[in-house]
């Protein structure tokens, strides 16, 4: 459905458009190959081809595999598959195209039966071994075309690619793109942290949002602004980007988790009710998580030793409620007033 226009469009207007468009169009560095069925299987099963962590499990029914197959054996269009260089290992992620490439696996290691087949009906029964073999040569020789992102292509690149590509079966949260591209030790570290049993205590979270890759989300925010605070601009995923960038090469797990630990402990001591807002809720606003906890963190960093008026004095005032309400989570003066304004009640004598 078409959106009204509050304005007629001037030139200067598509003038402006043309040049945002020239600015943004970044030069992006990738081939296009083409791999034979049997390479293609052959370099997954070894793992030189590997499915991101983030990456939906394998899916598809038995007559979606077969209806594949029958497009492969009779010629018709492939859709590229897209496929990224990793820098650390030079394997290739497979961004899109991983309910391809495992059907193409258990077809032949014959274990498809296939199915439902309109146009090649004679072959539903059939297993990969009950072709002729001079088929199943002709198969495994078939080619299928792929692009693939260089390791030359920028992390930020990489993410905006793979946050295109990958919208389906929903779209991707942040974070769940996160977990495919960042070091897998520093991702299941903040995954680790969001299991704390009492992280959960402190700072439930529902089911759904779990499964999304909240919690860790929530750890790393926390991280991100108890150290970068001052530096937000405006948006949040740039500035978590940023950062995760800047400590991926040296980082200190140890170190971080106590830093988690000691806040949490503070948290659990001089917050009666936790992170939550009230003694009953099943999930934590971001906002208020964030408010306490790097709160806490920017304190104690002014006091180690710190032990605070109590906090009911505040924690349900208008003011605190104002600092705390979600439309205050992208505006930099309100995201740096929310964190100062519980270090400095913490730190009132």
């Amino acid at each position: 459905m078409a959106t009204k226009k509050n304005k007629k469009t001037t030139e200067i207007d598509k003038d402006e458009a043309e040049d945002q468009i020239i600015e943004e169009r970044t030069p992006i560095a990738y081939d296009t190959r083409e791999y034979t069925v049997q390479a293609i299987v052959d370099m997954y099963e070894k793992k030189e081809w590997i499915v991101p962590r983030y990456q939906r499990a394998f899916v598809w029914r038995e007559d979606k595999q077969s209806k594949f197959i029958e497009s492969v054996l009779l010629d018709l269009p492939i859709p590229y598959l897209f496929l990224a260089d990793e820098p650390k290992t030079g394997k290739l992620e497979i961004i899109d195209g991983s309910q391809r490439i495992r059907t193409l696996q258990v077809f032949l290691n014959n274990m498809l039966v296939l199915e439902g087949l309109k146009k090649l009906d004679k072959l539903n029964g059939f297993t990969y071994n009950d072709l002729l073999v001079s088929r199943q040569r002709r198969f495994g020789r078939k080619t299928i075309r792929s692009v693939e992102l260089t390791e030359n292509a920028s992390w930020f690149v990489r993410k905006d690619l793979f946050e295109r590509i990958n919208t389906k079966p929903y779209d991707l949260t942040p974070m769940e793109i996160r977990k495919g591209l960042i070091d897998e030790k520093l991702f299941n570290f903040f995954n680790d942290c969001s299991k704390n049993p009492l992280f959960k205590k402190l700072c439930p979270i529902s089911e759904k949002r779990l499964e999304r890759e909240e919690g860790a989300e929530m750890v790393l925010r926390y991280f991100a602004y108890s150290f970068k605070y001052k530096k937000f601009l405006h948006r949040v995923d740039e500035f978590l980007d940023e950062y995760l960038i800047q400590i991926s090469e040296n980082y200190n797990v140890n170190e971080m988790q106590a830093d988690f630990d000691e806040m949490l402990h503070f948290v659990k001591k001089y917050f009666p009710i936790g992170f939550k807002k009230t003694g009953n809720s099943k999930s934590t606003p971001r906002v208020r998580f964030e408010a306490i906890s790097v709160g806490v963190r920017l304190a104690l960093q002014v006091k180690s030793e710190l032990i605070p008026k109590s906090v009911e004095n505040w924690i349900d005032s208008a003011e605190f409620n104002k600092h705390t309400r979600s439309d205050a989570a992208n505006n930099r003066l309100k995201v740096i007033g929310r964190f100062e304004y519980v270090r400095d009640r913490l730190l009132e004598k």
